[in-house]
């Protein structure tokens, strides 16, 4: 881990808001928040996702994502469902309007992001979202990551 923790916080901080003020500019034409987006965005995949998971998807706590979902039920992009697996749950999935408003969204911010010139090539935002996603699960405590094992994750081993 970096010997000063707060510089790698800082730019981590800085490049999120920067990007989410990006996003966030351009789902303002369309009315709809960066977590709404990142929740349609989870339900996109046709799956019908738990509160749970959609509460972290979205960095949401569990009360600001009920009053989320109770929104994007009442604009019916979304419906809930009791989970056949466990009815104690909800699962809450993409009504065929949600699908068509996900589509919409996910092309006019790939648009917006493509208009610039990109900021990294291709390799090297595989290699940003690897070391990123390891980053992650270290700081998670999903286990250790290995000189070894981090450099395979990012091409250099051989």
């Amino acid at each position: 881990m970096a010997r000063r923790p707060q510089d790698l916080l800082h730019l981590l901080t800085r490049a999120e808001r920067l990007s989410a003020r990006r996003v966030q500019s351009v789902l303002d034409e369309f009315d709809c928040s960066i977590e709404a987006w990142r929740v349609l965005d989870l339900l996109s995949d046709g799956e019908g996702h738990h509160m749970t998971a959609l509460a972290d998807h979205a960095f949401l706590p569990a009360p600001s994502l009920t009053k989320l979902i109770d929104q994007l039920v009442d604009q019916n992009v979304v419906f809930r469902r009791v989970d056949p697996a466990d009815r104690r749950r909800v699962l809450v999935q993409l009504t065929p309007r949600g699908v068509r408003r996900r589509q919409l969204l996910s092309r006019a911010v790939v648009a917006d992001w493509g208009e610039s010139e990109p900021v990294l090539a291709e390799d090297e935002e595989e290699h940003l979202k690897t070391l990123l996603d390891l980053l992650a699960g270290v700081l998670e405590g999903n286990g250790k990551v290995t000189t070894a094992r981090a450099e395979r994750a990012v091409g250099r081993a051989r």
